[in-house]
């Protein structure tokens, strides 16, 4: 059986495990300093389900000399779906750009400063946490069955006997009051035989990795929406640059397209023209002032600040994403919080097999008691009043083996369903990197081939506009060229951000690291 001094080192070392630690910098109610995502993906502060302190289950089963139910956990094969290598894969080299705060490769200060701002007030994170909280203790709890439950009772009555009791014998028995006053200390142990502490506890351990990955992913989709969202405002700013600039030379073109119609050079519906140009432009401005201020409001709402406190000053997208290297499949996989939380619930319901097989075997607890019991206070505490007892009791199932059966059988269908959603999990993070490398590539394609076509509609609008001053073309034909300027600028800020977007949703997918 496991003795109380292996059970005491179970207890103590699950508590020690996890520290709470407590920010100074966060206000109430305290969250501890959020980690950079790094393999293995399980917050370090978070030390109770941290696998590789949780794993030395040998130091809480000392004194086992009995067996232990149900099969052992074996880490779900996955190679015949996981490839040795990409399809697409990154030019640059293996960097040595920082693999924890991920959005630093930006070297955008506003983006480091919004970040941060995440990691200390979204409350979908805070909650996140407190679920990591809730499945350590219930680790906590799980542990503590190692040890004997001991309580102090402390019992003091007065009662009256009936002078009428049956009685094998007719005899007289006068009626009396008696006191009863009694202190023990009373003790219950479960002997763990069949290992059903042992697997309750894998369980929940378990159970609390995978509500660290969880946490994790929480913590990776977050820095990803931040880093995603803040590029999508930066593309409206660089739209809004756009239209202002048309703005000014649409106005421009309008006074003199103005004088010459006063000059009577030109016809009034080259004015009119002119001033329903200047008008949409306009009109355009606005509907992107209000697309900036959602996506704005929606990055405050990231950041945990009110709306109406957040501003985020104008800055318009510009240059090139930085090239991230893909690394190796089996390295995703293992840096992938989504992946881990999966394999660790695998873990939980191979263990909650042995949970119901012990079912099957006899229940051995101990039981015993100790104290002084006395019909007054002045000799409750002497040698003639001690009292004790102790001794085994067995509970042995003799029926409802069909029962237990089926809660058997249901307990392997949910590991195998478990497995199943872990492999789907594995195909999905795989299809995410080939997704979002393919982007990547064809975004940079797209991205040159835009810009190139940029060049080229503003040359050709400054020549037409030159032909245009000079009285050889139509004010049609500048209006087209001048449209095809903007259309092919605004074209060319969308395609900016959908790259950066693309190398956001690239790190998010390798599981926030390369």
């Amino acid at each position: 059986m496991t003795s109380s001094n292996g059970a005491a080192a179970a207890l103590k070392s699950v508590k020690h495990a996890a520290p709470h630690a407590k920010p100074p910098c966060l206000p109430s109610p305290p969250l501890p300093p959020l980690p950079p995502l790094k393999a293995p993906p399980l917050p370090s502060y978070i030390m109770l389900t941290h696998a590789s302190r949780l794993c030395h289950v040998p130091v809480l089963l000392l004194g086992l000399a009995a067996c232990t139910v149900g099969p052992d956990y074996k880490k779900p094969d996955t190679t015949d779906i996981t490839p040795a290598t990409w399809r697409w894969q990154a030019s640059a080299p293996r960097d040595a750009a920082p693999k924890g705060d991920w959005w630093k490769v930006f070297h955008d200060s506003e983006l480091d400063r919004l970040e941060a701002l995440a990691l200390a007030d979204n409350q979908n994170l805070r909650a996140a946490f407190s679920r990591i909280q809730q499945a350590r203790a219930n680790a906590r709890a799980a542990a503590t069955d190692w040890l004997p439950n001991l309580g102090i009772n402390s019992r003091n009555k007065r009662e009256r006997t009936s002078a009428h009791l049956p009685t094998p014998v007719p005899v007289n028995i006068p009626s009396a009051q008696i006191n009863t006053f009694s202190e023990t200390l009373d003790l219950s142990y479960e002997l763990d035989l069949w290992g059903k502490v042992r697997r309750t506890f894998e369980s929940a351990r378990a159970q609390a990795e995978s509500s660290a990955a969880d946490f994790n992913n929480v913590l990776l989709t977050l820095t990803g929406d931040v880093a995603a969202t803040y590029f999508q405002v930066r593309a409206l700013d660089a739209d809004l640059a756009s239209l202002r600039r048309t703005i000014a030379l649409r106005e421009k073109s309008l006074g003199l397209i103005q004088q010459r119609f006063n000059a009577g050079t030109i016809q009034e519906t080259d004015v009119a023209r002119s001033k329903t140009e200047v008008a949409t432009a306009k009109a355009e401005l606005a509907d992107i002032k209000r697309q900036r201020q959602e996506a704005s409001d929606n990055l405050s709402l990231l950041c945990g600040v009110p709306a109406t406190h957040f501003t985020l000053a104008e800055r318009p997208l510009r240059g090139s994403p930085p090239v991230i290297p893909a690394g190796l499949p089996a390295n995703v996989l293992e840096r992938r919080p989504d992946v881990a939380a999966a394999e660790r619930i695998v873990a939980a319901r191979n263990a909650d097999i042995g949970v119901a097989t012990a079912a099957y075997f006899p229940a051995i607890s101990l039981t015993g008691q100790g104290g002084f019991l006395s019909k007054d206070t002045s000799s409750l505490f002497t040698t003639d009043s001690r009292v004790w007892s102790i001794g085994p009791s067995v509970s042995l199932p003799v029926t409802g083996f069909a029962l237990i059966r089926a809660n058997v059988r249901k307990k392997r269908e949910a590991r195998e369903e478990a497995i199943a959603s872990y492999r789907q999990a594995v195909l999905s993070a795989l299809k995410d990197v080939e997704s979002t490398l393919a982007q990547t590539r064809y975004r940079a394609e797209q991205s040159a081939a835009q810009n190139e076509a940029l060049a080229a509609a503003s040359q050709a609008a400054d020549l037409t506009r030159a032909r245009y001053d000079s009285g050889a073309t139509g004010y049609l034909e500048f209006l087209d060229a001048e449209r095809t300027r903007l259309q092919t600028e605004r074209q060319a800020n969308q395609v900016t951000a959908q790259r950066f977007i693309a190398t956001v949703r690239l790190v998010k997918a390798m599981g926030g690291g390369w």
